[in-house]
């Protein structure tokens, strides 16, 4: 996205990825276009969501007609147990797009008949998904199509020299470029501790679970930490895991019972469901959710660390980016988002 916000805007742009690109994160996650539990995040990460939700339509929209790839935008709501957290919810909600209602048991029933909760949910009817993988597939599509933007996959990255003066090596060759932006996710401390930066983000595994096509649930259900996603097929998302482990990519048969279990006990019916896959990524966890977002020095920038909210965060952190390194107005305060170099 950052690509095509810095293209769109003049910029000749470079995309160097050791794979195929959105392959990570960007692949493996549910795709819920909003924070968890928005009320617990700092309203830096709230203007972020709010100024996405509104441009996702548009951006679908340009990827559709331009790539032909549909990323399968969903926006029936979302139903969400928030126990102790029912006044904050509420308070919240008041005055944003993404209301919060107290319903009736009665009123979930009829939302999710085949869903089963421990308490009355709150409901965020403006609340939408996203496919993932194909969001991904369509914003490479984009890229190769864009004639300011140029994609080389399958390439080995290693930036050498320092912050003021980066050096970026791939496979084992500098290349030449006036700015270097590492969006590079769980990589990115890496990638930068090259240059001798100390930055905090660092990989979170999640694992989940799909389920064959059984069109069960028809919104976002959230309970106790784990979600459910319907897709357009029909097709059941439910994750996910939390795991400081490192770069442990391997599912595990712990997180495979504990998720299959706590999904049948959300949807008792899935005991009927055939599982189709078992998957692991890695979330660029940061402090507080907060991602960086800026510049370390004229030729350096980072956009990465949006821990569990890369989707949601994405278009208004590409927007940002974009503003600041064309030397546009922000439409976003980028305060709050600011790298600091802890070497």
């Amino acid at each position: 996205m950052t690509a095509l916000e810095l293209a769109d805007g003049g910029a000749q742009v470079r995309i160097v990825d050791r794979q195929r690109a959105a392959m990570e994160s960007s692949w493996a996650g549910g795709g819920i276009v909003s924070p968890l539990y928005p009320w617990r995040y700092a309203p830096a990460i709230t203007a972020l969501a709010t100024w996405s939700q509104t441009a996702y339509p548009r951006l679908l929209a340009r990827l559709v007609e331009t790539t032909g790839i549909d990323a399968e935008w969903l926006q029936n709501g979302m139903l969400v147990t928030a126990t102790s957290e029912r006044a904050d919810a509420l308070a919240w909600g008041q005055g944003l797009n993404a209301r919060v209602h107290a319903i009736t048991p009665a009123d979930a029933n009829s939302l999710e008949p085949h869903v089963t909760l421990s308490e009355p949910p709150l409901w965020m009817p403006e609340i939408a998904s996203v496919r993932t993988p194909r969001l991904g597939q369509a914003l490479r599509a984009a890229c190769l199509m864009h004639p300011r933007i140029d994609l080389l996959e399958g390439q080995l990255v290693a930036l050498h020299g320092t912050v003021a003066k980066p050096e970026a090596i791939v496979d084992g060759m500098p290349l030449k470029s006036a700015q270097i932006l590492i969006a590079a996710g769980a990589w990115t401390a890496g990638l930068l501790s090259g240059l001798g930066v100390e930055c905090p983000i660092k990989p979170m595994k999640g694992q989940m679970l799909l389920f064959a096509p059984c069109h069960l649930v028809s919104r976002v259900v959230l309970c106790d930490g784990r979600y459910a996603i319907p897709r357009a097929d029909g097709r059941l998302v439910f994750g996910s895991t939390l795991e400081d482990v490192g770069f442990q990519r391997t599912p595990d048969r712990q997180a495979f019972e504990e998720l299959m279990h706590e999904a049948i006990r959300l949807i008792p019916a899935l005991s009927d469901v055939p599982l189709e896959a078992q998957w692991a990524g890695f979330r660029p966890g940061s402090p507080g959710g907060m991602p960086w977002i800026g510049a370390l020095s004229e030729s350096l920038w980072v956009n990465a660390g949006h821990f569990r909210n890369g989707v949601v965060l994405a278009p208004a952190s590409a927007r940002l980016m974009a503003d600041m390194m064309l030397s546009r107005t922000p439409g976003i305060d980028p305060a709050p988002y600011q790298p600091r170099n802890h070497g």
